[in-house]
């Protein structure tokens, strides 16, 4: 999406892709302290965690989120691959703040009865906060094998699908954003982000403002 951004990676995940609310605590006040070093700009959440069962730690977490939107970085988060249940938002993105996304493919997925629309997180029906705030594709996106030298797969890249790849299509998106847009603020892009969308005429808890439209995004 955006080939020329640079990319500060921090791993909050084990082997086997579970991990825990305190690591995630701990990456988002690693961002805070290493921002100005790097200029970050984008927060990119390709993670999903289920309902908490301690309502502290959700709230500690959905405080640490708030901090990072407020220090001027654009957090974009996954929906969860819960769905398709009427609040079946991930815990992450049910933030005020945080610019939450949906996977949904359009006409591309057809019928594929793997489409990750068929299981994206959900916003709550008439809900005070109305998330997701937009959809992108997220069906067969080629990647990095997080799995490569280990053995269990010889393949550099493959084919995944979830909201947490629908995610990065619009952080990279935002990324283009910035670079046309260098004083823009990240309430501004989200704006941005929102308002070009195109409306799919589905649920506002399944879609949001619509699909991710990039020539929308960047047009004067």
């Amino acid at each position: 999406m955006a080939p020329g951004a640079s990319l500060v990676v921090g791993k909050v995940l084990d082997e086997r892709g579970d991990g825990a609310t305190e690591t995630l605590l701990e990456s988002l006040d690693w961002i805070l302290r290493i921002k100005e070093t790097y200029k970050i700009r984008i927060l990119n959440i390709s993670v999903g965690i289920g309902f908490l069962s301690e309502w502290e730690k959700e709230k500690a977490m959905q405080d640490k989120i708030d901090e990072v939107w407020e220090s001027g970085i654009l957090v974009v988060c996954a929906a969860g691959n819960k769905g398709p249940g009427d609040g079946s938002i991930s815990s992450v993105g049910s933030g005020r703040f945080i610019l939450t996304v949906g996977c949904h493919d359009g006409s591309y997925a057809g019928n594929n009865p793997m489409r990750c629309e068929i299981y994206s997180g959900r916003g709550l029906a008439g809900g005070l906060i109305r998330k997701p705030d937009l959809v992108a594709p997220g069906t067969d996106i080629v990647s990095c094998n997080g799995g490569y030298g280990t053995g269990r797969n010889g393949n550099a890249y493959m084919a995944k699908s979830g909201t947490s790849m629908a995610t990065p299509v619009v952080s990279g998106a935002a990324a283009l954003a910035f670079q046309k847009y260098p004083n823009m603020t990240n309430e501004q892009c989200r704006q941005k982000l929102q308002f070009s969308a195109i409306d799919l005429g589905l649920p506002w808890n399944q879609q949001g403002w619509g699909m991710l439209n990039v020539e929308r995004l960047l047009m004067d």
